[in-house]
């Protein structure tokens, strides 16, 4: 099978297995792996022989990370064998079924491998990520509930982090909506259980469970602030419920403000301390998200025309974001105090 990787044609020969022994190299990351995939497309052999070569890796690993590379081979074949055993699917950047979002809005940076458990076609669905505080007041849990419920009722796909709070929030309203939900963890596929409160709505058909480090590497910071990168990249529109004015939070809406992916904040009266970010990020260019007073829920209609542009898969370079719709009369302040939200 041939593939295309920054404008070359090359065989994907096993290349996701050759990414993984090549990253499972101390020292080798992400660059390391995107240089030596562009050797491999200059040198314009078959993974297998490539990589089986060590000679070829040279300039690019050091003699100690090209003896380390050979040495752990059998530890990589175990590794793999464990993978396929319980049904994670290893998605190589030269794979057609990659995210072409992350490639394009990631270049050269973009994860060379992702781990998928359940549903892989939902990585290139229309998808809403959600990002907010772990300790969101009680109302900014119901819109986050409320906000993803009107999403996945209409077939878009619900992308967020599987923390506490609002990402919960988010994934339970897509599962108990029969809609689809997207968990990109900060931590290996391995590290990944169930929780305890999801396990009565869990379907694997309507769940893709994504993760871009190596199998067994444990929760960071880093890892953290990382797939909060990867959220907003693999979202068409991005929904920031609540947000210090520091944090993983408001660094995801800046980093969603950055890339050109719409982003939406509701409008508070009498913030919480949980949201004083909010006010910040809609300075910078977030869009305030108001309640309807027909219906004294979210208004989401700004957000769904971005779905309604066929032409908005990708933010647009010379705007700097999408064609958005604006509203006019009829909207209320998310968080007045007349309209409640159900749960």
């Amino acid at each position: 099978m041939t593939t295309t990787f920054h404008g070359f044609k090359m065989i994907a020969d096993n290349i996701s297995y050759h990414l993984l022994h090549l990253l499972e190299t101390p020292g080798v990351g992400v660059a390391k792996a995107m240089s030596i995939l562009e050797r491999l497309t200059e040198k314009s052999k078959s993974a297998g022989n490539f990589f089986s070569d060590p000679r070829l890796l040279r300039g690019i690993l050091n003699e100690k990370q090209v003896s380390e590379y050979s040495a752990n081979k059998n530890k990589v074949d175990e590794l793999w064998d464990r993978l396929n055993d319980i049904g994670v699917k290893v998605i190589s950047v030269t794979d057609d079924e990659y995210p072409q979002r992350l490639k394009t809005l990631f270049g050269k940076k973009a994860p060379p491998l992702l781990m998928v458990l359940g549903n892989s076609g939902l990585l290139n669905k229309p998808s809403t990520g959600f990002c907010g505080s772990r300790k969101a007041s009680e109302k900014g849990l119901d819109t986050a509930y409320d906000c993803a419920e009107q999403l996945a009722r209409r077939e878009i796909n619900i992308i967020s982090g599987y923390a506490a709070g609002v990402d919960m929030a988010a994934h339970r309203a897509a599962l108990e909506s029969v809609g689809t939900t997207t968990l990109v963890l900060c931590e290996g596929i391995l590290k990944f259980h169930i929780k305890r409160e999801f396990k009565d709505i869990w379907d694997w058909r309507r769940i893709a469970v994504v993760s871009e480090f190596l199998p067994g590497i444990p929760w960071s910071v880093r890892n953290a602030m990382q797939r909060n990168k990867t959220i907003c990249a693999l979202s068409n529109v991005m929904i920031l419920i609540e947000a210090r004015t520091t944090g993983g939070s408001i660094e995801a809406g800046r980093e969603s403000l950055k890339m050109g992916v719409p982003l939406f904040a509701p409008v508070y009266e009498g913030m919480p301390e949980t949201a004083t970010g909010n006010q910040e990020l809609l300075k910078q260019g977030a869009r305030p998200l108001h309640k309807s007073r027909a219906t004294g829920r979210a208004n989401m209609r700004e957000a769904l025309s971005v779905f309604a542009d066929s032409t908005a898969t990708l933010p647009n370079e010379n705007t700097g974001g999408y064609r958005i719709q604006h509203e006019g009369a009829g909207q209320l302040t998310l968080f007045e105090e007349q309209v409640g939200y159900k749960k």
